[in-house]
């Protein structure tokens, strides 16, 4: 026994066992960016800092030395290697000592809300372009960024015109990872809730998405479609108390705001709520310098190559600046607005398509500038690091499978059960290769669909990418045995003809919430299907007769009442004795084999017997009739399973 335990006590020691990933650290090291080195947030670090009693030393900006940067590292089960060449990188600069010397910069905005609330609407017309209509199904399906002028005070002395940088983020639940993103760079949120409809689901969401940063972020209420004569305003106001924002006009400090996106009222005074809002918030950056922002999102575009959506957070962008998003580094050659004019110098709060990357960043990127040689430096040391850990990744993955894999053939060879290995063997998955418009929908369908299955079935993603579906998506879909989903991409017909004659299914579609559909459809049809049983007819057994067959033989016959329902020859018939199934068989149609093997009205035979008519049973292979047993007729309908 002893010996067995000491067995399975080496076997998950290898388990979990793990190769400790190298971590190439410089002689001296802030602590912020050490965070950034072990790919950890900045509050883990710190509290491991505390633990280790350097509560001191803890600040984001304070300066480690290698020995003590070491040491830390070793507490995140990574092995430290010091090396300044290997460990260089770029960072954002430290956070300026007096902010309040700086320039004022536009505030970031982000509408927010439930899908159909009129959100893009109402940025329609805040920027007066036709922007609802173009979108399919109506809804936005990725985010876009454009500034809004603000009416500068009579007698103001401000050298730059205020304006408010809007991001449009999508409306639909499957963009959450997305509308998380937009708020993790916001100032402010303008929570959309229509007042005929009122707080629904996503409007819950935002809200607890704004609680959790209610420190650095804002929030306006817009109350929408006030022009409707459905409208109610009291009601939405009270469901929003009940969630927790309570509106300055009930005593609150939330501002709420009564709008109409279609008519236009009230968005002067919701531009002007923001801007007194960003006002109290003294929002400032440095218009000169090095770059900080980040990637919007991005696609090939004709003739440009990789473009990516960049909100400037810090600094100025020109064209010609090196810049480094993630693994993807390039020089800017273009920078348009909104609009599709040419923008020659980007600062703080302005969002600009660049083009000129080589690769194409994902969405969520943290963009910096820098000289030449260090993005050049900076790209290589991020590379090489990101091909150590998808290496590392790899090979715990094949160790962990070989281990298993002798795992199973000793408890074979113990005589372990087919019924362990069965449970082992996992759910069946829908394997989906993904091919999207732009990086930010690929990464927000990617994360809506993974939550979609349960213990029986799951979504496993295979690979994602941009652009068009090719030749390569096919194969890939086709060695996975999976199937590919196209948002807002073209299939060509070449593809199309591949695709088909290697029994590759191809999905395509430009509305989220359709291909989450179809997607659920498919893991749905994975599933075992649901068996119900519905009782057709029933009958009492009153009493039991013995008759005489060739042979000698002899056959136990119950004379019955039905009492319920229709009783058929040809059905599925079950016998239950206070209240236990003590026999149950199933019609085969194949063979003509009934459970019932005479059915007698009288002296004729029948096929059927209905309610309230007495009649002579006996079962083709149940002999154990009793009286009182109550016997069922019943069907077995079979339905689609449910996640």
């Amino acid at each position: 026994m002893r010996e067995g335990e000491e067995r399975e006590n080496r076997r998950k020691a290898k388990l979990t066992r793990k190769v400790l990933p190298d971590v190439f650290i410089p002689s001296t090291v802030s602590v912020g960016q050490l965070a950034r080195l072990l790919n950890v947030r900045l509050k883990q670090l710190q509290k491991k800092m505390v633990t280790a009693g350097m509560a001191e030393e803890s600040a984001y900006d304070h300066v480690l030395t290698s020995d003590y940067a070491a040491l830390l590292v070793g507490e995140f089960n990574r092995n430290p290697i010091i090396n300044d060449e290997a460990a260089f990188d770029i960072y954002p600069r430290p956070a300026h000592p007096d902010p309040s010397t700086l320039s004022l910069r536009p505030p970031i905005v982000t509408i927010m809300g439930h899908v159909d609330h009129g959100k893009t609407t109402l940025l329609d017309t805040l920027r007066s372009a036709s922007v609802a209509k173009g979108e399919a199904g109506g809804i936005t399906q990725h985010i876009g960024a454009f500034s809004v002028p603000v009416p500068v005070p009579e007698g103001s002395t401000e050298e730059q015109p205020r304006t408010i940088t809007f991001l449009d983020t999508p409306g639909h639940a499957a963009f959450s990872a997305m509308r998380a993103r937009g708020a993790g760079v916001t100032d402010i949120i303008v929570l959309v809730v229509a007042a005929d409809d009122g707080v629904m689901p996503q409007t819950r969401e935002v809200i607890e998405l704004a609680k959790k940063d209610e420190e650095n972020v804002g929030v306006v209420v817009a109350i929408n479609k006030v022009d409707k004569p459905s409208a109610n305003v009291g009601n939405v106001t009270q469901a929003l108390m009940t969630e927790g924002i309570q509106l300055e006009s009930y005593g609150g400090d939330t501002p709420g705001v009564e709008v109409s996106g279609l008519t236009g009222q009230g968005l002067d005074r919701l531009v002007e709520t923001i801007s007194v809002m960003a006002e109290m918030q003294d929002l400032r950056a440095e218009r000169d310098g090095q770059v900080h922002g980040y990637v919007l999102e991005s696609n090939v575009r004709k003739g440009l190559g990789p473009v990516a959506t960049v909100l400037i957070v810090r600094g100025c962008l020109t064209t010609a600046s090196h810049i480094i998003a993630g693994t993807c580094h390039g020089k800017v050659r273009v920078m348009t607005d909104s609009a599709g004019a040419p923008v020659k110098a980007a600062y703080p709060g302005m969002a600009v398509a660049v083009s000129g990357w080589r690769e194409l960043p994902n969405a969520g990127d943290e963009v910096l500038s820098g000289s030449e040689a260090d993005v050049k430096k900076a790209f290589a040391n991020r590379q090489r690091k990101a091909e150590v850990e998808a290496s590392l990744v790899d090979m715990e993955a094949i160790n962990a499978q070989r281990i298993e894999e002798r795992r199973k053939e000793e408890d074979k060879e113990e005589g372990a059960t087919d019924e362990v290995q069965a449970v082992e063997s996992g759910p069946k998955e829908l394997r989906l290769v993904i091919k999207g418009d732009v990086s930010g929908s690929v990464e927000a369908i990617e994360g809506a669909l993974q939550g979609i299955g349960n213990k029986d079935a799951v979504v496993k993603i295979v690979s994602t990418g941009v652009g068009d579906v090719s030749e390569s998506d096919v194969m890939m879909a086709q060695t996975a045995e999976g199937m590919i989903l196209a948002f807002s991409v073209n299939i060509p017909r070449a593809v199309e003809n591949i695709a088909a004659s290697n029994n590759v299914p191809i999905y395509s579609s430009a509305i989220i919430y359709r291909v989450m559909e179809e997607v659920r459809n498919r893991v749905v049809a994975l599933l075992p299907p649901i068996i119900e049983t519905q009782v057709i007819g029933e009958a009492n057994v009153l009493e039991l007769f013995t008759i005489n067959l060739k042979g000698r033989r002899t056959k136990q016959v119950a004379g019955c009442r039905v009492i319920n329902g229709l009783v058929e020859k040809s059905r599925n018939a079950r016998v239950i004795r206070n209240g236990v199934t003590v026999y149950q068989g199933k019609a085969v149609f194949v063979s003509l084999r009934w459970p019932l093997e005479t059915l007698k009205q009288g002296k004729r035979d029948v096929l059927e017997i209905r309610k309230g008519t007495e009649c002579g049973m006996s079962f083709t292979d149940f002999e154990d009739l009793r009286q009182d047993d109550l016997i069922q007729m019943y069907q077995e309908i079979e339905k689609p399973g449910t996640l």
